[in-house]
């Protein structure tokens, strides 16, 4: 069994202040990941360039933080996971001020993509250095403040990003959800020194092949999906997803055959943890690419604001946060793998209800009935995400699970980068209510697809997993 090799931890105070550091990194990134979605339209408009970029001012984030957070992982157990969080750290506050600053769209593009990398140095490296800071009780009550900050980074995400934008604070307009990264990044910067030295006693070896052969992939499934209609792209633009396909069957043969694989193989001995990836990519890209459908839909078609925009996801975001906290503390213990399909079939409520206001709203005019209908989607998700993540690890052993987390991590950017993708496009291919409704039934697809494999997550594997 593999040992950790870390310095002392750090006095009981220094610690907790350790762990702030940890959860503001944590929450900083993730809260990236979302707060430019309210503000794209207004960087488009300033910034010009074709439409499609606004698409990837958040796919060129999520998709290097999809491809490289096992490696970033990786890179910690060789490097040391502290160095590696402060590297991760600063890089990441070097690329927000040049994502401020950026004269262009194709240069803010640039500057996410080297944002989204820095942030896989970030995240994979909280887990261990809290098991090297806390012991006993204590790890318990200190891993159980990552889900409330992930949550409310992700739902916080586009009411800051409306906020901020619209209060064009000295003039700075949409470079504000860029600049506010700086003060935030220095806190933990500061905080950082009390951070203990944490690494693997033997130095594993870094999967680079692996690792170019998944961002190959990934990015051209991607690429031609963004900014198309997807109904008329030419044969020729459909052979790069499917060439992206075959190169990601290339990963997965490599990782089979590889002495250092990026992932473990064992994972996929268990019935259940294939699912899991496929149902966590399809919710994913449900509740990412409806996110991005009603703000870009708000601004473009309706004539909300900025904050309007924002605002208008409070329901969502106050859904889910009514429902994660009882799904996660009494739910899934009561009731076990059943609470995911419930929560799967609010949140199809929810979009059919998306259906009917974006029906029977006048072009032009505010969709009102489109607020409860985020409510009953956030309440889906609040359901669906305590009960999924906690049944996708429950089966694996104690060596397999770190593994397991960051391929589930990672599953979740690249879902989200796809849910951008292609709900996105459908909706900027029309732009209008039809258009609007036409990306929330390829979201009822999607759904279809979480459902089915929900269904085998947990199943059969455990008894806690049945109840």
């Amino acid at each position: 069994m593999i040992t950790q090799q870390t310095a002392a931890a750090p006095p009981h105070p220094r610690r907790w202040a350790a762990l702030v550091a940890l959860l503001l990194g944590e929450a900083m990134n993730l809260l990236d990941a979302t707060v430019v979605q309210v503000a794209a339209p207004a960087v488009h408009a300033d910034l010009e360039g074709p439409v499609s970029d606004v698409q990837w001012f958040g796919t060129a984030y999520t998709l290097p933080f999809a491809v490289l957070l096992i490696t970033g992982g990786r890179l910690g157990d060789i490097a040391g996971r502290r160095r590696v969080f402060v590297l991760g750290v600063a890089v990441f506050t070097a690329a927000s001020l040049a994502c401020a600053l950026a004269p262009s769209a194709a240069l803010l593009i640039a500057f996410r993509v080297v944002q989204g990398a820095a942030a896989a140095l970030i995240i994979p490296q909280t887990i261990g250095l809290i098991k090297a800071m806390f012991s006993g009780a204590e790890t318990a009550k200190a891993l159980g403040g990552i889900g409330p900050v992930m949550g409310l980074a992700a739902v916080c995400g586009p009411v800051v990003g409306g906020v901020l934008t619209h209060a064009d604070l000295f003039g700075s307009s949409w470079r504000a959800v860029f600049l506010v990264n700086v003060p935030v990044a220095a806190v933990v910067l500061a905080l950082s020194a009390y951070l203990p030295e944490n690494r693997a006693p033997h130095r594993p070896a870094l999967d680079w092949p692996g690792t170019a052969l998944a961002a190959l992939g990934t990015g051209l499934v991607v690429y031609p999906l963004i900014g198309g209609d997807l109904g008329r792209l030419p044969l020729r633009t459909w052979a790069l997803p499917a060439a992206g396909l075959l190169v990601l069957a290339g990963f997965g043969v490599h990782q089979r055959r590889s002495a250092r694989p990026l992932v473990e193989p064992s994972l996929f001995t268990h019935r259940g943890f294939p699912a899991a990836l496929v149902a966590s990519t399809a919710f994913f890209a449900v509740t990412n690419g409806l996110t991005t459908v009603v703000v870009l839909q708000l601004q473009l078609d309706a004539g909300a604001g900025v904050l309007a925009a924002g605002l208008s996801l409070l329901p969502w975001s106050a859904g889910l946060a009514v429902a994660s906290w009882p799904a996660g503390s009494r739910l899934v213990r009561r009731h076990g793998r059943r609470v995911m399909p419930y929560g799967l079939g609010v949140l199809l409520a929810g979009v059919l209800a998306a259906v009917a206001a974006y029906g029977t709203t006048a072009p032009g005019h505010y969709p009102a009935t489109l607020l409860p209908a985020l409510a009953l989607i956030g309440l889906g998700a609040g359901l669906f995400t305590p009960a999924f993540f906690t049944l996708a690890l429950h089966p694996l052993r104690p060596h397999e699970v770190g593994s397991a987390a960051g391929l589930l991590n990672a599953v979740q950017q690249l879902g989200a980068t796809l849910g951008v993708a292609v709900l996105g496009s459908v909706y900027l291919a029309g732009r209008g209510l039809t258009a609007a409704r036409g990306a929330c039934w390829v979201a009822v697809g999607l759904l279809a697809v979480a459902w089915v494999a929900s269904g085998r997550v947990g199943k059969g594997e455990g008894a806690s997993a049945e109840r």
